[in-house]
């Protein structure tokens, strides 16, 4: 049977406390459904910089390229400046392996109180959005765009002091993820809806939305439209409903899908994927919630978003069985109701909550 080689990078604040429930419940699937994992689990964070003098080795990349796919916590720590966590790991690790698709569900699952309300049209009355109501999945631009590390400073500590941040926006880089999000479209609602804000960011985002329209013509069965990011902002809180599969640039994408993750209950919840979809390089899984460092060793943090995460990261792998399973155990135990984190609701710990999903399982 072939081995999966996992890089787990649980990283800083409750990174390592939600990465390591993930793996415990991870491993309950496997036990049932079959799968063999070697979870390589690597000390890289802002702790380990403080101790060390360094954040990971100088070998780092060949390291991580030896792993079918990575698992990652979170980075960012209170005494360490993100030029050392942030663009010293997360955001060249995209650069380096291509992980140009990032992919970011929003669903409502049964048993979690949502935010937003419908209305009777009779009565008026407030009316709690029903399970599955909002099911949208989000295909973030994840290598260029308004993250790309070119610019500079100039005059640094005067009165003239000038800031330059370039986006960067390639024909080749926008077609290649708006062709993912119409495929994926196929296999859902057949919807795709662009975002941009070429009323005012006359060149990058133009030619964002002319290659948006050039692929659309080669999905006549999509649905396919186009909201500037303020409306898509409204429209998320408004009737999210209506969206299925969004695509957006890396920094539309980053700021919007914290939006859906709140009105589908918790940024505890919210995971996602960064994929390289030729798999020349390993993809990276991980949750959105960063590394909360004002929760960090309290025990309460939920570990939903990595659970969630690596079952997206089993799918990818081809351990369907697995990979669902994980999903569903997250869904049973959120519709029990009785095992919460604070921030659903609830008393329990990380722990206690890993614990209810390894029994679904």
């Amino acid at each position: 049977m072939t081995v999966s080689r996992i890089a787990v990078i649980g990283g800083d604040g409750i990174g390592p406390e939600v990465i390591e429930q993930a793996i415990r419940v991870a491993d309950a699937a496997l036990a049932k459904y079959g799968g063999q994992v070697e979870w390589n689990r690597l000390p890289w964070s802002g702790d380990h910089y403080l101790k060390t003098g360094e954040l990971m080795p100088t070998n780092a990349w060949d390291i991580l390229r030896q792993h079918d796919a990575i698992l990652l916590g979170a980075l960012g720590h209170p005494q360490v400046s993100d030029q050392i966590t942030l663009h010293g790991l997360l955001l060249p690790m995209r650069r380096k392996f291509d992980l140009y698709l990032n992919l970011r569900p929003a669903y409502l699952f049964a048993g979690v109180p949502c935010p937003l309300h419908n209305v009777d049209s009779r009565t008026g009355a407030l009316l709690p959005k029903p399970p599955g109501s909002i099911d949208m999945l989000v295909y973030r631009e994840n290598t260029e765009g308004e993250y790309a590390p070119i610019g500079g400073r100039l005059y640094l500590g005067t009165p003239h002091e000038v800031a330059v941040q370039t986006n960067v926006f390639t024909h080749r880089g926008c077609e290649r993820v708006m062709r993912a999000a119409f495929e994926g479209a196929r296999k859902r609602r057949k919807k795709v809806t662009s975002i941009t804000k070429s009323n005012a960011q006359q060149f990058g985002m133009v030619l964002w939305d002319e290659v948006f329209k050039e692929v659309s013509r080669d999905y006549p069965d999509v649905q396919a439209n186009s909201l500037l990011v303020d409306a898509a902002a409204m429209d998320f809180v408004r009737k999210p409903e209506t969206f299925d599969v969004v695509v957006a640039s890396n920094l539309f994408g980053d700021i919007l899908t914290d939006l859906s993750a709140i009105i589908t209950g918790s940024m505890g919840m919210a995971a996602s994927a960064n994929i390289n979809p030729e798999r020349k390089f390993p993809s990276m899984f991980e949750p959105v919630h960063g590394s909360a460092p004002d929760i960090a060793g309290k025990g309460i943090a939920n570990p939903l978003a990595a659970i969630l995460s690596a079952s997206m990261m089993f799918e990818h792998l081809g351990m369907e069985k697995v990979g669902k399973s994980l999903r569903e155990a997250v869904a049973k135990v959120l519709q029990d109701g009785t095992v919460r984190t604070p921030d659903l609701g609830g008393t329990a710990t990380t722990a206690d909550l890993g614990a209810a999903c390894c029994a679904a399982v």
